[in-house]
């Protein structure tokens, strides 16, 4: 079977990114998985695998296919075009933020081009992007404008859980705004077609309430009443097996630990990433459900205080790669 080529962005070089796409690829059993190949800054990735200390060589490749995808080669595409030496670690950045946006925006390029299969990505600072003049919330919302996408959410994996959401980076106030039957429908079906996409035959869809209580009648909430319940019943409707909203302070321990659910879908963005990171960081893995590309990406942030101390664990790293070479093999090598 033909392995996939995934393109690994570098993330804010500021941050712990490099050094857990780095950490990542000094493990043999990502090379048995896919071809990686990093997207992002040479120096940079240099500069890491010295820190680190690991029997790794840096090798700069034209394109992807030019590459030998061997263990012990760390392979790069270069994605910036400034000096990034002067950058301090641990630091937020105009030209850190700046490096991060140009490697997510040469691995759609790859990714659209099919030059890769898939990409991984490592985090950035959403305050250094925005300072470099990229006004984005984050990957997901990025993604979904560089690849034209409308109908598109963030989705948390660890392990057997797996939760998308109805809203992501906005205020509650303004999540609550933006709940509607329309948009929870959206995402009900989002959640069961990516779930059959994640290899799941016939996909369980939790729904998660908005208010506590999942509303309890109406007394602490309308929401359910006028949004969620009409949302799921449409889906039911449709074929989908969905079903609540249920309370979210259950569902995910039903979904997790009792296998009653197969995916959930949470109403807005700290009930469906505590519910997950909960299981551990090195377990949970993001992925943007909905894109015409495959992306997954760790599930935690630049790390500054830890940056440039190289002691980061790459182990949401590692699963989002293999997570990313799985996905990419189902679309195009079965």
């Amino acid at each position: 079977m033909t392995r996939p080529i995934v393109g690994l962005t570098m993330g804010d070089p500021a941050g712990v990114g490099p050094e857990v796409v780095v950490r990542a690829l000094a493990e043999r059993d990502i090379y048995d998985r896919c071809r990686p190949v990093v997207v992002g800054d040479l120096a940079t990735v240099e500069r890491t695998i010295a820190g680190i200390g690991l029997p790794l060589r840096a090798k700069p490749v034209a394109s992807p296919a030019e590459a030998a995808y061997e263990h012990g080669l760390v392979e790069l595409v270069q994605a910036t075009a400034d000096d990034l030496t002067g950058i301090r670690m641990g630091a937020v950045s105009a030209a850190a933020g700046k490096a991060a946006v140009q490697c997510v925006f040469k691995a759609v390029e790859l990714a659209q081009a099919r030059q890769i299969d898939a990409i991984a990505t490592a985090p950035l600072n959403k305050d250094a992007i925005n300072q470099a003049g990229y006004h984005y919330p984050g990957h997901t919302e990025m993604l979904a404008e560089l690849t034209h996408t409308t109908d598109y959410s963030l989705m948390l994996v660890a392990g057997d859980l797996r939760v998308i959401h109805v809203t992501t980076h906005v205020s509650m106030r303004r999540a609550l705004e933006m709940l509607s039957r329309e948009r929870v429908l959206r995402i009900i079906r989002l959640a069961h077609r990516t779930a059959k996409e994640l290899g799941v035959a016939a996909p369980r869809v939790a729904v998660a309430g908005f208010n506590c209580h999942a509303g309890e009648n109406g007394l602490f909430g309308t929401e359910e009443i006028e949004h969620i319940a009409p949302a799921v019943e449409a889906a039911r409707a449709e074929g989908i097996d969905a079903t609540g909203p249920w309370p979210g302070d259950t569902v995910f321990y039903r979904a997790a630990t009792r296998k009653e659910f197969d995916i959930v879908v949470a109403m807005y963005h700290d009930q469906g990433h505590i519910a997950v990171k909960m299981l551990g960081f090195e377990a949970g893995v993001n992925t943007t459900a909905g894109l015409p590309i495959i992306r997954t990406s760790v599930d935690h942030g630049t790390a500054f205080r830890r940056a440039g101390q190289w002691r980061a664990n790459a182990g949401s790293m590692i699963e989002a790669i293999k997570l990313a070479a799985d996905l990419a093999t189902q679309r195009y090598y079965s």
